[in-house]
């Protein structure tokens, strides 16, 4: 089986996230328009949604925290999360009190998903993305021990204290699961020694098999069980009853990946998808980022991806603006059922071996 997700960037009102000067009326439609979309996701079949944090106008969450306590309150089974947080805004010990409020706010439903953050965002308020990256490393730190136990002491770099008794506990326990948004082999064996599951993107299938291989590696050194369920594969769909029509979707998509598009005009930074590495530091994005056609090629393409690099869960992000809500259905009445049912093989080793 393989879960089907939904990421949101919940993109603020104009054309491809470029804000747009709106009333707070419009905002407020905006609001309600989505929070009513994500309502369905749960009798859709989806698994759950992930929400995204970004900040400065491009996106309409800079508190995902919030959206996923409301979003408790209108659904029942959708498991819902954050990929993720961005540690560098925030004391590590708050976020273990939200977390645990959470928890217990969607009676068990929460997925925990932490970021470093993008470079161009944190610019725009003094942080550095090397300070960016050391903050998080040592807010993971105080997270996994204050989650292990709700005593904690810590002496570090940024943040220093003795015997923090946080409360309240989380409902799930040992604690609830943990994902970490990876583009390395590096981060891949890291976040499995901290025992996160991990999502990855952009990446050709094979470079996302590498950093799923080196997972799984991570995993056999250390004794620990991994598989599937411990891997997820985000991708942009673009999905139709027409199979021409999804496609020149697809193209606007990847021109505007390709172009970029100023978040500030007055920062001298580019964006593209606000989450895509920059290209300068030799990023590629692969073709497989893009799946792409009628809902029974949507399926064909994920089930494909997902047997080849062994991830058990798929992460949509719908590449659809007016018609969101159409797509939303076509995936979930007809490429979830499909997902649900699939099988994946053999084990994560042989299909390692079986793809070499």
């Amino acid at each position: 089986m393989i879960k089907p997700w939904v990421f949101e960037f919940f993109f603020a009102p104009g054309e491809h996230g470029r804000p747009v000067d709106s009333s707070p009326a419009a905002e407020h439609a905006h609001f309600q328009r989505y929070l009513a979309l994500w309502e369905r996701a749960e009798p859709l079949g989806f698994e759950g949604i992930f929400f995204s944090e970004h900040h400065f106008g491009r996106a309409f969450s800079p508190s995902p925290n919030l959206l996923i306590a409301h979003m408790a309150t209108r659904t029942k089974r959708l498991r819902l999360g954050t990929l993720g947080m961005v540690l560098a805004y925030y004391d590590p010990w708050r976020v273990v009190e939200e977390i645990a409020m959470l928890d217990h706010l969607t009676g068990g439903r929460l997925e925990i998903g932490t970021a470093a953050g993008i470079p161009n965002e944190l610019k725009l308020v003094g942080l550095s993305y090397e300070e960016a990256r050391a903050r998080f490393d040592e807010s993971l730190e105080v997270i996994d021990a204050a989650l292990a136990g709700p005593v904690v002491t810590h002496r570090g770099k940024y943040w220093n204290f003795e015997n923090l008794r946080i409360a309240p506990r989380p409902l799930q326990q040992p604690a609830p699961p943990k994902w970490t948004a990876v583009l390395s082999v590096a981060s891949a064996r890291k976040s499995l020694r901290r025992g996160s599951k991990i999502c990855t993107s952009f990446q050709s299938r094979e470079r996302v098999k590498e950093i799923f291989d080196a997972y799984r590696d991570e995993a056999d050194r250390t004794g620990v069980a991994a598989g599937p369920e411990q891997l997820a594969v985000r991708r942009i769909v673009s999905i139709s009853e027409s199979a021409a029509a999804a496609e020149g979707r697809a193209r606007a998509a990847i021109e505007q990946m390709k172009t970029g598009v100023a978040i500030d005009p007055r920062a001298a930074v580019k964006t593209v998808l606000l989450d895509v590495p920059n290209p300068a530091a030799g990023f590629v994005v692969g073709d497989d980022e893009f799946v792409t056609g009628t809902p029974a090629q949507v399926a064909e393409q994920i089930v494909e991806q997902c047997r080849y690099t062994g991830a058990g869960h798929f992460v949509a992000m719908m590449n659809h603006k007016d018609d969101v809500e159409r797509a939303w259905t076509l995936f979930g009445e007809r490429v979830n059922p499909i997902l649900r049912k699939a099988s994946l093989g053999g084990s994560p080793a042989r299909a390692r071996a079986g793809a070499a």
